[in-house]
């Protein structure tokens, strides 16, 4: 935990104008119960209006002064707190965008999604409370006691009998209610990851008339949540009713006690009003002090989680040197004997690939579903590093490249057309910020997109929802494959990214792609023969093993897989057996 007030920094000024300013406040309350046992002492006795009125207007000049102060304080206090989480999340925002898949995946994105939002918040809310009462409710409990010693030796022993006492109610209490805490944010990880698969996978639950089954799933881990939390709030609240009891008894005892002493000249009725006062003034600082411990308690249990995830350093760490010179005479993309494992994953999920695929070259990768072809073209943005092997992208390995460079180089349609809101020209300038519209409706033109975005009337300047929800399946899929396009990447990664298009886009695509793309090093990750069957060379994967390369006719005559494939797709004409 104290290694995240790092982030309050260049917050320093406020994070100590904040405690400042509580630390004044307490003064000022001190002083008020001496001011009115003079009153009562002195004035009222007396029938001194004037004298009366006079500490009358000091009692308004410290609640005056006391206001300021904490007024000053709170926003210091809160200026500081709201700064440490507006760091601490770009930090953490900033470190798991430096984490590879593997280690978004071992680490799970609903975790993440928690610990970005309520775990951060939880460690903000700490550090408030922190600079507003750290300094204070020590300080007023303290000063009290010493007031009160002030006052009357023996009847302070009675604060310092009962002040034990209550300090032993709120750490019994925290004790119990700690570990809850931890609990409550792990559930709501659970719940978290179920909100999302249910959002996300919404068109399938209600396709298999799952929802019942859903909901169910749902109110079970809402209700194991509801428990831990009732559970930690039930803890929580013996705290205030007991201390409550103790401090009324110990008032009780100062009255009746102070009484005694009244009667017999010991003390004065002011200064047992001044004591009930300060009785009063350590009740309320214990209970602020509890609720500081417990939201210590909260930021403790979220700093850690936080940590954890700062813990992780990534499996795949960009190179930091200068731009590297590709060597355009060597082939695109180089596979050397690479293996690829998955985290906690008995077998590998590739072994032993590898290939050459030169430029201007189209490369068809073909395979059963699992087969690890998404995996393959996977490697080539390092977007996961091989366990064994090498991969190089014109003439260097591609871990000499910084991922700025490497990335600019390759045009990636991933499975799931991704696309943000925005409009459509603000998609298409995710590869090249200053692409012109001439660029991007050349891109349109390829991809097969430039019709339909010609048939709206806002043309390139049309709305797209999150997601692109407001559009087709096959118009996300071009439009993703147009903004691979833009800037002309020098390799171009297509990960089954026609999966939702018809036959006749599909041939379309492919025409327009292999007129297009002169030069460029084509990679068509397919399950349809007739997608990659014009490639210059397919790659055969079976099991995470290369079962063949070679051309569509090369491999008819050589790889019973492939022909096994081309026979559930093809008619035996098209097979050509």
């Amino acid at each position: 935990m104290l290694g995240l007030f790092s982030y309050l920094k260049d917050y320093k000024k406020e994070a100590l104008l904040g405690p400042l300013g509580k630390l004044l406040e307490a003064i000022f309350e001190l002083i008020v119960p001496i001011v009115m046992a003079r009153i009562i002492d002195i004035g009222i006795p007396a029938g001194d209006k004037p004298y009366i009125f006079r500490l009358g207007g000091v009692l308004v000049m410290l609640g005056i002064l006391g206001l300021a102060a904490s007024l000053t304080a709170q926003y210091f206090a809160a200026k500081a707190a709201v700064g440490f989480g507006t760091e601490l999340r770009s930090a953490l925002f900033k470190h798991i965008n430096t984490l590879s898949h593997a280690d978004i995946d071992r680490i799970g994105a609903s975790t993440l999604v928690t610990r970005m939002t309520a775990d951060v918040m939880a460690a903000q809310t700490g550090v408030n409370m922190l600079l507003r009462l750290f300094l204070r409710a020590p300080f007023i409990v303290v000063g009290a006691l010493i007031m009160a010693l002030m006052i009357s030796v023996k009847l302070t022993l009675i604060f310092a009998l009962f002040t034990p006492i209550l300090a032993a109610v709120i750490y019994f209490v925290t004790r119990r209610t700690v570990p809850m805490f931890g609990a409550i944010q792990r559930k709501l990880d659970h719940i978290t990851r179920l909100t999302d698969e249910n959002i996300s996978g919404v068109r399938v639950i209600r396709a298999f008339s799952r929802g019942d089954d859903e909901r169910k799933r749902f109110e079970y881990a809402a209700d194991s949540l509801q428990t831990v939390q009732v559970a930690a709030g039930r803890e929580s609240a013996v705290m205030s009713p007991l201390t409550y009891v103790f401090v009324n008894i110990a008032i009780m005892l100062i009255i009746w006690c102070g009484g005694i002493s009244v009667n017999v000249g010991g003390i004065t009725q002011g200064e047992v009003i001044a004591l009930v006062n300060f009785m009063t003034q350590i009740l309320l600082s214990l209970i602020r002090l509890a609720e500081l411990i417990m939201s210590l308690s909260k930021m403790q249990a979220s700093s850690l989680r936080i940590s954890e995830v700062f813990a992780i350093s990534p499996t795949v760490t960009e190179h930091k040197g200068g731009r590297v010179q590709p060597d355009y005479h060597a082939p695109a993309v180089e596979f050397r004997s690479v293996d690829l494992s998955y985290v906690d994953s008995e077998r590998p999920a590739l072994e032993g690939i590898s290939f050459k695929a030169e430029r201007g070259e189209t490369i068809g990768i073909i395979g059963g579903t699992g087969c690890g072809k998404t995996t393959l073209i996977n490697l080539i943005p390092r977007f996961y590093d091989a366990v064994r092997g090498e991969v190089y992208v014109f003439g260097t390995d591609v871990r000499g490249y910084s991922f700025e460079q490497l990335r600019g180089m390759i045009g990636i349609v991933p499975q799931k057309a991704v696309l943000f809101s925005g409009t459509v020209r603000e998609n298409m300038q995710w590869r090249k910020q200053d692409a012109s519209d001439e660029e991007i409706y050349k891109a349109l033109e390829t991809a097969q997109a430039r019709e339909f975005i010609d048939r709206d009337p806002d043309g390139l300047d049309r709305m797209l929802e999150q997601g692109g929800r407001n559009l087709s399946g096959g118009q996300r899929q071009r439009l993703t494959i147009a903004r691979a396009l833009v800037g002309k990447p020098e390799i171009l990664i297509l990960d089954d990214s026609a999966s939702a298009l018809d036959l006749a886009t599909d041939a379309a695509l492919r025409r327009a792609l292999a007129a297009d793309t002169d030069g460029m090093t084509v990679f068509i990750v397919s399950q349809r023969v007739s997608s990659i069957r014009h490639a210059d060379r397919i790659i055969v994967l079976d099991d995470g093993s290369t079962a063949g390369i070679g051309s569509h006719e090369q491999l008819l005559e050589s790889c019973d897989v492939y022909r096994e494939i081309c026979r559930s797709q093809l008619t035996d004409e098209e097979v050509g057996r």
